[in-house]
C-alpha cells in the first residue's frame, strides 16, 4: 500500500526544476526565478532557423549583408543626373500630394464617422440628375486637389450618396475649387479666359461624366476595399480606424503613382514637345497625354501650363483640364479606392471627355 502511494504521488507531481513551455509566440506561462527569458527566446528562434522559417530578423540582416557588397555601385547609381531627375520628380510629386491626401482622408474619415447618413438624403436633391450637377457645383467650395478627392468620393458612396454623384465630384473638386482657379489667374494674367474656361470645361466634364454613368454605370464595377466595421467602435477610435484604412489604399498607390510619372518625366525628351507644338490638333493630343504622364497637383498646374508658351491657348486648356481628372498617380489611387476593373473603365472615359470639352470650350472662348 505504501509502495502504491509513493508511485501514484510520483506520477502526478512535477519536477520543481523542469522549465515552463514555450508556446509559438515565445512567452512562457510565468518563467521561475533565476530562468533567463533572453536565452528562451533565442533558443527558439534558433528551432525556427532550423525549421526553415524566416522572420523579419533574418531578412533584414539579409538586406543589411546585401548593401555592404553594393554600397559602391549604389553610390555611384544614386549620383547619375538621370536618377537625380527622377529623384527630384518623384519627391516634388509626393510633397506636392500628401498634404491634400492627409486633407482627404481626414474629411473622408469625418464623413464615415461623424455625418449621418440622413444628411446626404437632405443635401442632395432625391432625382440623380439633380443630385449631379449639384454634386459637381459643390467642388467650387471645397479647397483640395484630385489625391483628396478620391477617398472623399470612396466615403460619400459608402454612406449612401449615388456612385454618379460622388464621381461627379470626385472630378469637379480638383478642378474649379478657389484655390485652383486663383492659381489659374496668377499663371495667365494676360489670358483671363483662362479661368473661365477652365472652369467651365471641368464642371462640364464632371456632370457629363456622371450623367454617362447614370446611363451606362454599373454597381459591380465599383469594388470599395473591405474596410473595418465602424459601428461597434467608440467615435475617436472609428475615426482613426477609418483614417489608417484609407491611408494604407490611396497612400500606396499614390507612391506608385508618383514613380510612374517620375519615370515619365525622365524618359520622354524634351525636342519631342516642340515638333508637337508646331501641329494645332497634335498639340492638342499632346499636352493631354503629356498632362496625365505629369501628373502634377491640380494646385501648381496652373503654372507649368503657363511655362509651355510654344503651345496655344486651346492646347494648354486641355492639359488643365485632363490633368485634374485622369493622371497617372490618380488612375492609382482610383484602382485602390474603387478597383482595378473600374478604373480600366473610367479613366479612358474620362479621359475621352475631357479631351473632346476642352477642345470644344477653346475653340469658343480662347
Amino acid at each position: 500500500m505504501a509502495a502504491s502511494e509513493r508511485t501514484t504521488s510520483s506520477s502526478t507531481s512535477t519536477p520543481a526544476d523542469q522549465p515552463p513551455t514555450l508556446d509559438d509566440s515565445g512567452d512562457a506561462n510565468g518563467p521561475p526565478a533565476g530562468l533567463d527569458v533572453g536565452q528562451l527566446r533565442s533558443d527558439h528562434g534558433a528551432r525556427s532557423l532550423r525549421t526553415g522559417r524566416i522572420g523579419s530578423v533574418e531578412i533584414l540582416a539579409a538586406l543589411l549583408v546585401l548593401l555592404i557588397f553594393v554600397r559602391d555601385p549604389l553610390a555611384g547609381l544614386l549620383s547619375a543626373p538621370v536618377l537625380a531627375t527622377w529623384m527630384t520628380v518623384f519627391v516634388s510629386v509626393l510633397v506636392q500630394a500628401v498634404p491634400f491626401l492627409v486633407f482627404g482622408v481626414l474629411l473622408s474619415a469625418v464623413i464615415a464617422v461623424f455625418v449621418p447618413r440622413s444628411f446626404w438624403a437632405r443635401a442632395l436633391p432625391k432625382h440623380p440628375a439633380l443630385a449631379v450637377g449639384v454634386a459637381s457645383a459643390a467642388g467650387v467650395v471645397l479647397p483640395g486637389c484630385e489625391c483628396g478627392a478620391v477617398p472623399i468620393a470612396g466615403s460619400l458612396i459608402r454612406r449612401g450618396v449615388t456612385p454618379a454623384a460622388a464621381l461627379a465630384f470626385l472630378l469637379a473638386a480638383p478642378a474649379i475649387n478657389p484655390i485652383v482657379l486663383t492659381a489659374t489667374a496668377v499663371a495667365f494674367p494676360n489670358n483671363p479666359e483662362m479661368v473661365l474656361a477652365r472652369a467651365v470645361a471641368s464642371l462640364v466634364v464632371a456632370m457629363v461624366m456622371g450623367w454617362l454613368w447614370l446611363r451606362l454605370g454599373r454597381a459591380d464595377w465599383i469594388r470599395l476595399p473591405h474596410r473595418p466595421d465602424l459601428d461597434g467602435l467608440r467615435r475617436g477610435e472609428a475615426f482613426w480606424s477609418a483614417v489608417r484604412h484609407d491611408v494604407v489604399h490611396a497612400g500606396g498607390f499614390l507612391v506608385i503613382g508618383a514613380m510612374a510619372a517620375a519615370s515619365i518625366n525622365v524618359l520622354v525628351p524634351e525636342r519631342w514637345l516642340q515638333t508637337l507644338a508646331d501641329q494645332p490638333v497634335l498639340s492638342v493630343l499632346a499636352l493631354a497625354g503629356l498632362a496625365v504622364l505629369l501628373s502634377i497637383c491640380s494646385e501648381a498646374d496652373a503654372f507649368v501650363a503657363a511655362s509651355l508658351s510654344q503651345f496655344s491657348l486651346t492646347a494648354r486648356l486641355a492639359f488643365l483640364v485632363v490633368g485634374p481628372m485622369v493622371d497617372l498617380k490618380l488612375i492609382s489611387m482610383q484602382a485602390g479606392i474603387f478597383g482595378r476593373g473600374f478604373a480600366a473603365r473610367f479613366a479612358p472615359a474620362t479621359f475621352t471627355v475631357a479631351l473632346a470639352v476642352a477642345a470644344s470650350t477653346g475653340l469658343v472662348l480662347l
